[in-house]
């Protein structure tokens, strides 16, 4: 589709959400929201005719890209048939998509509880897993994001809980691995996986295993900056959990359905929690859901004992008709196996070629269309380009960056010091080059913050 300009309706756009809409995690009065007019496969336009090409997809959620037009035509086919119906009764969009869903999850994940989105299914899991061991506490990492809700946002591991953590959630965090900026003053993955899993069992310890209901763990963190867990890190959390009867969650709700080349991330690591939550890439973030795959342990819990949760719109009959026709589009078309051939043909090897030319790149690290480069001022102190959570003048580096990119037609994932690479999992090959012939530039400009 060709842009056409429109500037006078994207003034009224813009006008209107300035009068009236109250945005996400924003000082409301410090922010200038650009006015999208349309979108298509891996890019959107403003109404002034500007398309830029989406290396966010969307919030790491539109994993076959915009408008794919069978996921649209199913949903106009359910809204013509049956636009809405209570979660108490079966309905075939629902089931089908559960089916879909718990054909694709790892082990004995075949029991389905939907959600709106990933926040309330990370809630869900939570209230599963305590009621399930009669326990109160849940650990989760640093450097991790689970939701805006009260019981989520107290799990994230990052800056966005401060202002919401009253420490009554019965949250406790740990440190997870992550080599490049290790807590455990590691020099092998070997020794950074040890001693990670040494400390998680020492958390476990001293806050006492019979009072530990859960640990919670983004299989691939995203948002905190996409750490893929080094060989034998998550099989080792899983035998920790047996040994000390904990329930073992992951959160796949931004790393699932094909982002890291794989259905699901734990496949990556041979691993199969006891609950798993998901949304964003379930139906490509067309409609609004998210789940819990339950496994048969904590499913028999509630085979005779009701489950005291719900959701008005769990398996909400347009969101659960976007999910079956998202899952078969990724299954007919081949989308998980692009991300995997891609992000090792292309992605990988054109990172780490930009890592060698620009100072600013102090590791590239990911899998599949699932990435993240650390800007650095300084490659040999690894000193982040701007500092922990900053703001204002603090974080002109990274704001330079971010506007360089979308001078050049990117629009980009920019957290703290990082910068995302995270398009739909069907983009293509000749967008991806496109992608990094602007990241180039961009990055050129992050270089003139570096010191030797």
């Amino acid at each position: 589709m060709t842009p056409q300009p429109n500037p006078q309706a994207g003034a009224a756009v813009k006008a209107a959400d300035r009068a009236h809409v109250f945005h996400s995690w924003s000082a409301q009065d410090l922010i200038d929201p650009l006015a999208v007019a349309g979108a298509e496969g891996s890019y959107f336009w403003d109404y002034d005719g500007r398309r830029y090409l989406d290396f966010t997809s969307g919030l790491v959620f539109t994993n076959v890209g915009y408008q794919h037009p069978k996921i649209v035509t199913a949903i106009q086919e359910q809204a013509a048939k049956m636009t809405t119906f209570a979660p108490a009764f079966a309905v075939e969009a629902r089931s089908e998509a559960a089916r879909l869903i718990a054909e694709r999850t790892p082990g004995d994940l075949d029991k389905i509880f939907f959600t709106n989105g990933g926040a309330d299914a990370v809630e869900h899991a939570v209230r599963m897993a305590r009621l399930h061991t009669g326990r109160p506490k849940v650990l989760s990492a640093y450097r991790s994001y689970h939701g805006g809700t009260q019981q989520a946002i107290n799990l994230t591991g990052d800056p966005r809980r401060w202002a919401s953590d009253g420490a009554a959630a019965g949250v406790v965090h740990f440190w997870a691995p992550f080599l490049y900026r290790s807590r455990f003053y590691a020099q092998t993955e070997e020794q950074e996986t040890a001693r990670a899993l040494e400390h998680l069992e020492t958390t476990i310890a001293f806050e006492g295993p019979a009072t530990v209901a859960a640990v919670v763990l983004e299989t691939i963190p995203g948002t905190a900056g996409i750490m893929v867990p080094p060989a034998g890190y998550l099989a080792g959390v899983r035998e920790l959990c047996d040994k000390y009867g904990i329930v073992f969650v992951l959160d796949e709700v931004m790393a699932g359905f094909g982002r890291t080349g794989e259905w699901f991330a734990a496949d990556l690591f041979g691993v199969v929690p006891d609950l798993m939550t998901f949304a964003k890439g379930v139906n490509s973030g067309y409609v609004p859901l998210g789940g819990v795959a339950i496994g048969q342990k904590i499913a028999e819990t509630f085979a005779k004992r009701p489950y005291p949760g719900g959701l008005t719109y769990s398996g909400h009959p347009l969101a659960c008709a976007a999910a079956v026709a998202t899952i078969n589009v990724m299954a007919e078309e081949g989308v998980v196996e692009n991300a995997k051939r891609l992000g090792a043909e292309v992605v990988g090897p054109a990172l780490a070629a930009l890592a060698e030319r620009h100072p600013s790149v102090g590791e590239v690290r990911g899998v599949g269309m699932f990435w993240a480069l650390d800007l650095v001022r300084n490659r040999e102190t690894r000193e982040p380009l701007v500092p922990y959570n900053a703001a204002g003048e603090a974080n002109a580096a990274m704001a330079a960056f971010g506007a360089a990119a979308k001078k050049q037609g990117l629009w980009p994932f920019v957290n703290m010091n990082r910068t995302h690479v995270v398009p739909p999992c069907n983009v293509s090959e000749a967008e991806l080059k496109e992608g990094f012939a602007a990241l180039d530039a961009a990055l050129s400009v992050a270089d003139e913050f570096t010191v030797a």
